[in-house]
C-alpha cells in the first residue's frame, strides 16, 4: 500500500470524491457543489493508495493565527490506519497557521481528540438549513 498526498486539485473526479464522503459517511455532496468548495479553499489535501482517490480534506485560513479545517472524508475500509491523520497533518502544515480549530460531524469526536483537539465551549454555527442540522446532530 503506497499512500500519495497532494494539494492538486487537477484530475480529481469530482463525482468519485462525491461517493467517498457518501461512504465515509458524511452525507450525500453534489459534485459541482464539492468541485466549488475545493477550489475556493486555500488548503487541500487528497489522498490517494496505489493510484486510488481514498480521501479528501480542505481548511481556509488566514495563514497566521487560524485555520479551520472541513471536509476531512476518508473510505471506511481506509480508517484507523493513520491516514486521516495523515492529511489532518498535511491540510496543517500547508495552512501554517498557529491554531486549529475544525467542523467534526457527529460520532467523530474520538478520532480528533486522538490528534489533540478538544470540544469548545463557544463554537456557533449558522445554517443555511438549521433544521436539517439539529436532525443530523450539529447544532441544538
Amino acid at each position: 500500500m503506497k499512500l500519495q498526498l497532494s494539494p492538486q486539485l487537477d484530475g480529481i473526479d469530482w463525482h468519485w470524491l462525491a461517493n467517498v464522503f457518501e461512504r465515509a459517511p458524511l452525507g450525500s455532496r453534489d459534485p459541482a457543489l464539492l468541485e466549488t468548495s475545493f477550489r475556493n479553499s486555500q488548503v487541500c489535501c487528497f489522498a490517494r493508495v496505489d493510484g486510488v482517490l481514498i480521501g479528501a480534506g480542505r481548511a481556509l485560513t488566514d495563514r497566521v493565527l487560524w485555520t479551520v479545517i472541513y471536509d476531512l472524508a476518508l473510505l471506511p475500509e481506509h480508517q484507523g490506519k493513520g491516514l486521516g491523520k495523515a492529511i489532518m497533518d498535511s491540510l496543517a502544515q500547508q495552512a501554517g497557521a498557529a491554531n486549529v480549530m475544525l467542523y467534526a460531524a457527529p460520532g467523530k469526536q474520538p478520532f480528533y481528540a486522538k490528534l489533540g483537539f478538544r470540544p469548545m465551549k463557544t463554537a456557533m454555527a449558522k445554517f443555511a438549513n438549521a433544521e436539517g442540522a439539529q436532525t443530523r446532530g450539529m447544532i441544538e
